[in-house]
């Protein structure tokens, strides 16, 4: 027990930074709350990081005794964003301290064999991921990437390791409805090539979760050098390229590695281009009927049609 000020008792000291946030938020506000939020408060100072990360509000409702709402309004009480918000601060630092393999350990320990217990955690994180991700999302720098993505002569979609997934998505669809777009996923060398080809009107699309390698550096150099714009879809980097980038949008990665690191870059992707479709749906049409009539085409021969 600590010692906050009052009578009451708050969790054992915690190496991880974003809980001890919260257990001086809990300090300073514990006259502020409601008895249920105390005993929301008290309980996630005890939790140790794997605790919460692994666990869902419904979870949490259930080990505390109260609803999951609770548990989220009195996250918010407490400055800290709700629980998505609260795992994302937890998982940087510990991300950083616990070996993959480590992890990788004590997620499989944390779901069990539960089969029906595992769909829902999966389930639950992706929705609390997706829904951050919209709460937290700027409407005008999402109205801004659309017009430039619209406007591009060509899209240039980077990404590399899990980003891979989101960067191809973008750019299939956008040719799809008759924009040109293309994905770049080298590194190295070999991406000096690819370099070579970006022009001023181009748009650059870069999937950057959390960290900004030398490649995507030298990409922001070339943009900048040559004047093409760029948009930069990220976790942890927005606040750090918001003066490199055109655009900044924010997609959160995985907390756990439960679900899937580029699901809110391609829910993302899927809004901006449902919204670039919308900008001229004659083409968008166009191009999808297009696509129906060479599929048909590769399909088998006809009867009575010559085979090549």
């Amino acid at each position: 027990m600590v010692d906050t000020g009052e009578s009451r008792p708050v969790g054992e000291p915690t190496q991880n930074p974003a809980l001890e946030r919260l257990r001086a938020a809990v300090r300073d506000q514990w006259g502020d709350l409601s008895p249920s939020e105390r005993n929301v408060a008290e309980y996630l100072a005890h939790c140790s990081p794997e605790q919460v990360l692994f666990a869902s509000a419904q979870d949490l409702g259930a080990a505390i005794g109260t609803s999951n709402a609770t548990v989220v309004r009195t996250l918010q009480r407490l400055g800290l964003g709700g629980l998505a918000a609260l795992k994302r601060d937890i998982a940087g630092d510990f991300s950083t301290d616990v070996a993959p393999e480590v992890r990788l350990r004590q997620r499989i320990e944390q779901v069990g064999q539960d089969l029906d217990g595992i769909r829902a955690r999966v389930y639950d994180e992706a929705g609390e991921r997706l829904e951050h991700g919209r709460a937290n999302l700027d409407a005008e720098e999402f109205r801004r990437a659309v017009e430039l993505i619209a406007g591009a002569a060509e899209v240039f979609a980077y990404g590399v390791g899990a980003s891979e997934l989101a960067g191809r998505h973008l750019a299939l669809k956008l040719n799809r409805m008759g924009r040109r777009a293309r994905f770049v996923g080298s590194t190295g060398f070999g991406f000096a090539d690819d370099l070579l080809t970006l022009r001023r009107e181009d748009v650059v699309v870069m999937f950057v979760p959390g960290r900004l390698l030398r490649d995507m550096e030298v990409l922001f150099e070339r943009a900048r050098m040559l004047g093409a714009t760029v948009v930069v879809i990220t976790d942890e980097l927005v606040g750090r390229l918001a003066d490199d980038a055109d655009v900044v949008l924010y997609a959160p990665h995985t907390p756990t590695g439960i679900t899937a690191e580029a699901l809110t870059g391609i829910v993302l992707s899927d809004a901006l281009l449902l919204a670039v479709a919308s900008l001229d749906e004659a083409r968008s049409v166009e191009h999808s009927h297009q696509l129906t009539v060479l599929r048909e085409r590769l399909l088998e021969p006809k009867e009575g049609r010559p085979r090549r």
